[in-house]
């Protein structure tokens, strides 16, 4: 009789119902039903509804904060809803058998306890974080497929390379960003020095709840780095679910639940990615066989009220295997169009192999104090080797429209062979142990923490290059030699333990004007016994909300960002280690403005920044792909200075896009990089730096000054964009377009002042048209095949849609005449790629 008065229920409310009032007629019970709602009109997804004082099953609103609960009938009870994110709240009601009582209802934020999973949002506005949404991920258009790629279209940040997850900010580097997995840093492989190579950045997205990101002016809480931190939350699930997809790139899958009573939660992802597809159409035609695996796992447990237990697991294997073939790439003016064209012999088989263990306690004695323990191991293992030898030509086109021999070679330039060695092999592994706290007292917070690190690193080091541009380079005199080129054969083993903490202060007080002013001040202190050096970093921010009819907050930040080298700083180019590097120093001075508003009736936010960075004690760097190489000395200072602007909001009503703009200049002072006119002969004046038949020097020394940093991009733009069919709205289009400026490069001599040429700009557009097969909250009948799925997605992609040659780099070759080109590393072509998403 039950289940027939019932069956239009869904079947999570059937087991509730049945294992709950096992026995009792449908005529005692009546439901409640509606929508919660937060602060700024937004769906509160998560939040829990129980009636108190009662041991019935508790239900949760969905991710559009829509809920319905059956209740009690014909006696007084209070309804909780209750997050750990929002202030608790209770209603009383008194229901008549089988009535449908509607209850819709706005949450407050809670601002006195902030827990591992739950942020404040207007202490995280307050502190130039920004909050990203991880459900947008899976619907972005990328060549990588990788979760990174919604940082990409963030202001200040750049990336020039589709294959890659590597970024930069704000003038910074690559390896100048801070990442934390539910507060686990994570690392970026040492020896990966193309994007091909990567694999799979550590985040998976299927498994994070949320997102927050800063590019400067961060908290004294995040590490010792000097550009950015990106701070991820993975999922405490609340009921069994599960996601799968696939496309032409890899797929995925995760699966999550948990237990009746909610005190054990797990969630486990496994990823693949092959970039096989990719590789195919670029200039290198060959054998590819990459192959990217990533297992994570995240448990929770609650061992008591007060007590939990957590722990993060992760294991992946990247191997990228090619066998290169032949290679043709087009480059030059419309003038003069050239050739490049080798043929190939060898193989290049590289092993990254990654693994990562984490375990927490969490002590919570009362509402106000919390207590985290955390003990993590890193270990890496990394290696490189390739011999790959080519037979180059450097052939003149003809361009004149008038010859039948138009497009085809007219002059050959010059021939030559070059062969590249390498025996790379790496293992590193970082262990520590941390404690965090929080105590919270009415509006303020505490934050405090420490950390012991030890950090063990074995490097063995072999290769090395071999040009031969039409003989130039064969052995003159002895015989029995061969000149080789950047020959590096060396052995490292560095063994070092590190020591951090800081205290934070979150100050909220509301002014006589009911203004509001947010002080966050807070101090870091860090040493490193190998140099033997300790640095501290005070930091804070100001914010003020006023009382205006309009939403604005203003904010000012100010700090001292260390960062202490990591092994990758303290090897030189010629692989030796130098363990006096110190750390290098950046002042991050930030003006911002976060203006929230209504257009068209719907919720917007417009955020500017600029800012102003000095850089000291800084260590010069080179660039090639995403191989960083390192001078390995603090020869240099500098300043990174430019402004960063965004708007987002539903542009098209209900999808959420942006757009980002950024202006940078940022330039170093390299100590000691003077240098002399060379002249030859003849009298004429030779490219400075160049020796060749030297007869005198100029007698005034040229101090280069001021150089462009490898990261100097005047300009980066981009835009991340949703729309459906109005008629159709289960038919979507995503548009994501990344352009970013020149970047400097110069000849492979290792001297920062040559670096004055500057490489095309970097244009990509991707697009994604999307079409949802089974429609998330609709309920199919029985016999419907997807039934029991919640939500079924097919997306086909144009991926770089304009069919741009964007250069990541270059390979330097001369011809017969001793004259040095620069061939153009091209990215990828378009290619079509499609996805299948399926959530059950």
């Amino acid at each position: 009789m039950l289940r027939k008065r019932i069956n239009t229920f869904l079947p999570l409310v059937i087991f509730c119902l049945v294992s709950y009032y096992s026995g009792v007629k449908a005529q005692n019970t009546a439901t409640i039903y509606g929508k919660l709602i937060n602060a700024e009109n937004e769906p509160a997804e998560d939040i829990q509804i129980s009636v108190f004082g009662s041991s019935q099953a508790p239900v949760y609103t969905d991710k559009n904060g829509i809920y319905e609960y059956k209740v009690p009938a014909n006696k007084e009870i209070e309804i909780v809803f209750s997050n750990l994110g929002y202030n608790q709240q209770k209603k009383a009601v008194n229901l008549k058998p089988g009535q449908r009582f509607e209850l819709n209802l706005s949450l407050t934020l809670n601002t006195k306890i902030i827990l591992p999973d739950v942020e404040v949002t207007d202490n995280i506005r307050a502190t130039g974080t920004t909050r990203l949404d991880p459900k947008v991920v899976s619907f972005i258009p990328t060549a990588s497929g990788d979760f990174n790629a919604i940082l990409f279209s963030q202001p200040g940040v750049s990336s020039r390379n589709e294959l890659s997850s590597a970024y930069s900010v704000r003038g910074g580097n690559y390896d100048e960003n801070l990442v934390y997995v539910n507060d686990i840093e994570v690392y970026r492989p040492f020896l990966a020095r193309s994007g091909q190579q990567e694999g799979l950045s550590f985040v998976n997205g299927d498994m994070v709840s949320s997102i927050l990101f800063s590019a400067g002016g961060f908290e004294a809480k995040y590490g010792d780095k000097l550009s950015s931190v990106l701070d991820i939350q993975y999922r405490r699930p609340r009921k069994f679910n599960g996601t799968g997809s696939a496309s032409l790139l890899g797929g995925s899958a995760h699966l999550e639940g948990a237990s009746k009573d909610f005190r054990f939660t797990w969630i486990m992802g496994a990823r693949y990615k092959t970039n096989q597809y990719l590789l195919g159409k670029t200039d290198v035609k060959g054998d590819y066989r990459p192959s990217f695996i990533d297992l994570q796992t995240f448990l929770t447990y609650d061992i008591s009220d007060k007590w939990e237990i957590d722990l993060l697991g992760m294991y992946s294997n990247n191997k990228y295997n090619v066998v290169p073939q032949t290679r043709e790439t087009q480059f030059g003016t419309v003038n003069q169009a050239l050739r490049f064209l080798v043929y190939f012999d060898g193989q290049e088989v590289d092993r990254f192999e990654t693994g990562q263990a984490a375990l927490s306690a969490i002590y919570r004695p009362n509402d106000r104090l919390q207590m985290k323990f955390i003990s993590s191991v890193y270990k890496t293992s990394e290696d490189e080797t390739f011999d790959i030898m080519g037979q180059y030509y450097i052939d003149q086109i003809e361009t004149d429209f008038g010859k039948p021999s138009f497009g085809q070679v007219k002059a050959n330039l010059g021939v030559g062979t070059y062969l590249n060695h390498a025996r790379n092999y790496l293992d590193g592994t970082v262990m520590n142990a941390e404690h965090k706290g929080s105590y919270s007292r009415g509006k303020n917070l505490m934050l405090w923490g420490i950390k012991a690190q030890h950090e063990l690193i074995t490097d063995r080091l072999s290769e090395w290059n071999y040009v031969d541009s039409a003989g130039y380079s064969l052995p003159q005199g002895n015989l029995s030699e061969i000149n080789l080129q950047k020959v590096l054969k060396t052995e490292n083993t560095l063994s070092s333990n590190r020591l951090s903490g800081y205290t934070q202060y979150i100050w909220n007080k509301d002014l006589r004007d009911t203004s509001t002013l947010i002080i966050t001040a807070g101090l870091r202190a860090n040493y490193w016994d190998l140099n033997q050096q300790t640095v501290i970093s005070p930091r804070v921010t100001f914010a003020y909300k006023p009382n205006w009819k309009r939403d604005f907050l203003f904010r000012a930040s100010s700090g001292f960002y260390y960062q202490p080298p990591f092994y990758r700083e303290l090897r030189s180019m010629d692989g030796v280690v130098h363990t006096d590097v110190k750390a290098q120093q950046s002042i991050h001075l930030v003006l911002a403005s976060d203006y929230n508003f209504k257009l068209w009736n719907r919720p917007f936010k417009f955020v500017s920044e600029a800012y102003y960075k000095i850089l000291n004690d800084l260590i010069p760097y080179e660039i090639d792909n995403v191989r960083i190489r390192y001078f390995a000395s603090n020869s240099a200072h500098g300043y990174a200075t430019g402004m960063d602007f965004k708007i987002n909001g539903e542009f098209v009503n209900g999808i959420e896009s942006w757009f980002s703009l950024s202006l940078l200049q940022t330039k170093e002072n390299i100590r000691n990089d003077y240098y002399y006119d060379y002249y030859n002969s003849d009298g004429e004046k030779i490219i400075a730096g160049y020796t060749n038949n030297i007869v005198k020097t100029d007698s005034v020394r040229h101090e280069p000054g001021y150089i462009p940093r490898p990261s100097d991009q005047l300009v980066n733009f981009s835009l991340f964009f949703q729309d459906y069919l109005p008629k159709f709205p289960d038919f979507k289009m995503h548009l994501n377009l990344l352009f970013g400026s020149s970047l400097p490069f110069g000849p492979p001599t290792y001297e920062r002042y040559k670096d004055t040429l500057r490489m095309p700009p970097y244009r990509r557009v991707d697009i994604g048209f999307s079409y949802q097969l089974v429609k998330e909250g609709k309920k199919l009948p029985p016999h419907n095949p997807f039934h029991n799925l919640r939500s079924v997605w097919l997306g086909v992609e144009v991926l770089n849609l304009l069919q741009v040659n964007n250069t990541i780099s270059y390979y330097w070759v001369k011809d017969v005449t001793n004259r040095t080109y620069a061939i153009p590393n091209y990215l990828t072509n378009r290619q079509i790629n499609i996805r299948l998403i399926v959530k059950f």
